[in-house]
């Protein structure tokens, strides 16, 4: 599960829904500074308010199930794979650990979508 997945279910101006109950993820390890990340993004340019991201954050915790990878190498398993995907390091990584761990991935981003389908991965465009 990639933070644009999260996002979506987060940012009261995205179509998607929130999460089913029991929703159950591995992510790599930056994908909680990928979520802040857009969250302040988002709070910036005025889609979501600083009251609203405190009360959102224990609320996705409640509603998925994460587990935390840090078993990713980054130097000879993710940069190959952004090199030959032509993708940035951090959506990368989470294409690295789909094909490590043989899971399916959940995305909204395209272009992670189009090298994930190259590479053999299933890909889940969103969850409604």
């Amino acid at each position: 599960m990639d933070a644009s997945s999260a996002l979506a279910w987060c940012l009261p101006d995205e179509a998607a829904a929130w999460p089913p109950p029991h929703l159950e993820g591995v992510v790599p390890s930056l994908w909680a500074f990928e979520i802040a990340n857009g969250l302040m993004v988002a709070e910036r340019r005025g889609r979501i308010a600083a009251s609203a991201i405190t009360a959102l954050i224990p609320a996705l915790e409640d509603a998925l199930a994460i587990e935390i990878d840090t078993e990713a190498d980054v130097f000879s398993g993710v940069l190959p794979l952004a090199r030959e995907y032509g993708l940035s390091v951090y959506d990368a990584t989470y294409l690295e650990l789909a094909l490590r761990r043989f899971l399916p991935l959940l995305t909204l981003d395209r272009r992670l979508q189009q090298a994930a389908a190259l590479a053999g991965v299933e890909v889940h465009p969103s969850v409604r």
